[in-house]
């Protein structure tokens, strides 16, 4: 009885919701790219940049569904339009249908696309061993509108990937002499530190396919701290020499902070919610070109920032030397889960403010809540999670002390996990 009249309170409780997208879509079919074009934080600002900044007056439906029976395969749809068409624009639809052979490495699949566009019919595949770090891919446009560039009749990829070190070239099936190879990258990571060299010639200009025009070479370096897992804050500054004519200076960083919380459709023990601030800057400079070109495209910059208020909220704004927008979406968990955004685009050229609308259902990827704890053990997927120890610390270290600071992410969800073990 003295045990029932002396029944310690329940600990105090701090909500960690999932991040709105992780891992990214393009994250999926990241081996069939060059890890030149991913790293260096460019895979983060492209979704910072993109994701949710809908076109103006436009509106853009995606669909992501796998059936219940067979996780191994799903679909992604999507189409997209103006809201008006007075200027006879067409509505886009493509759809992909994608195997992958493993639930936990997205590394190894195949998926066929169809499209009313250009790309009518398309395969890709890709086979990577992490135990020996290789990898192949093949992207195989079956059906064409017209066949105008070399890529049109497919593109072949071989790579090797470690922690450290990626190198990979890309050719075509049934290449000329002077196409071979179509791409190839090398960058490797000491540290907090990344480098790397591409080379990516133009076919499209006559006797530009040669190694020795410095057009086709490009090189960058990075300097980066933390991980790609949105529980651990992230920092990476990136400068870019590109085709011996740009200077692209870019920054992006991923803050996880908290804050105390009173709601009332929340039980007591709640005292705060974990938030998710991403901020991203890139500056393109043109050093080298024709005098006569416009100033504005000799540079060109844009700033943006995202703010994830909670499980079911995020705010994203871009601002741009020709046009800045912002954006309020909507995320509700349900099975599948459904996304509604809003966005207002301000054309600086001619002064005008217009609205994009989006709208996503999926069921690819699912809500995770983690313990805000140094052991990260995980509890139903629909329970937020205990954070003991947070009255007496809150305000003086993050909530998510744990040992993602040490790199171990064994423990935690597939969703939660950081996307760069290897280059």
């Amino acid at each position: 009885m003295g045990n029932f009249l002396q029944k310690e309170p329940p600990p105090p409780m701090v909500l960690v919701p999932p991040m709105f997208d992780f891992p990214p879509l393009a994250a999926r079919t990241r081996m069939l790219e060059s890890s030149y074009d991913l790293l260096f934080g460019k895979l983060a600002l492209r979704c910072l940049f993109e994701d949710y900044l809908e076109q103006a007056r436009h509106f853009n439906t995606r669909i992501m569904l796998k059936p219940i029976d067979d996780p191994h395969v799903d679909l992604v749809a999507n189409v997209s339009g103006p809201l008006d068409n007075n200027k006879g624009e067409n509505i886009l639809g493509d759809a992909s249908f994608r195997w992958q052979r493993d639930l936990d490495d997205p590394h190894t699949f195949m998926d066929l696309y169809v499209s009313n566009a250009h790309e009518i019919l398309r395969l890709r595949s890709c086979a990577y061993y992490p135990k020996y770090g290789v990898g192949a891919f093949g992207v195989f446009p079956l059906l064409v509108e017209k066949r105008m560039h070399s890529e049109d009749y497919g593109v072949l990829g071989l790579r090797y990937g470690s922690e450290n070190l990626s190198i990979g070239t890309t050719f075509l099936p049934f290449p000329l002499v002077s196409e071979v190879p179509r791409s190839a990258w090398v960058v490797g990571r000491i540290g907090r530190l990344t480098a790397g060299v591409q080379y990516k010639p133009d076919f499209g200009i006559k006797d530009s396919a040669r190694f020795n025009n410095l057009m086709n070479w490009s090189c960058a370096v990075g300097y980066g701290l933390g991980s790609s897992s949105p529980l651990s804050p992230s920092f990476n500054f990136g400068l870019e020499f590109a085709k011996s004519s740009q200077l692209i200076a870019s920054f992006y960083q991923h803050v996880v902070v908290q804050r105390r919380v009173k709601n009332p459709f929340e039980e007591s023990v709640i005292v705060g919610i974990t938030n998710y601030i991403d901020f991203g800057f890139e500056l393109e400079t043109r050093i080298k070109g024709d005098e006569s070109s416009n100033s504005v495209e000799k540079s060109i910059f844009q700033v943006a920032a995202s703010w994830q208020a909670n499980k079911n909220f995020l705010v994203k704004g871009k601002l741009g030397h020709v046009s800045s927008s912002i954006a309020l979406a909507f995320k509700s968990w349900w099975r599948p889960s459904f996304t509604f955004s809003i966005s207002a685009v301000r054309d600086h050229t001619v002064g005008k403010t217009s609205f994009g609308f989006g709208i996503r259902i999926e069921d690819l990827r699912e809500a995770s809540y983690q313990r805000a704890d140094p052991n990260y053990v995980m509890l139903t997927p629909t329970k937020e999670h205990l954070a003991e120890g947070i009255m007496r610390n809150i305000g003086n270290r993050p909530m998510l002390q744990s040992d993602i600071t040490s790199g171990n992410f064994d423990n935690i969800p597939r969703n939660l996990k950081p996307i760069d073990q290897f280059l």
